[in-house]
């Protein structure tokens, strides 16, 4: 799967059948500062992600 990560580069993984909460994980981003889209679709981290699969990972900015 190749996943787009919130500094603009992309990355190719290998995992199979791995949620988008341990995909974080495994490229040390926590996983409640960032949106996912899966294949163009807003996901939750337990939605499972693989194969020909593209995420795009979107850090989101809060402030006041």
């Amino acid at each position: 799967m190749m996943v787009s990560l919130p500094d603009g580069s992309r990355k190719e993984m290998a995992q199979e059948g791995a949620c988008i909460e341990e995909i974080l994980r495994m490229l040390d981003i926590n996983p409640e500062e960032v949106i996912v889209a899966k294949n163009g679709r807003i996901v939750p981290e337990d939605e499972t992600a693989g194969g020909c699969d593209e995420l795009r990972i979107v850090r989101f900015v809060h402030g006041g």
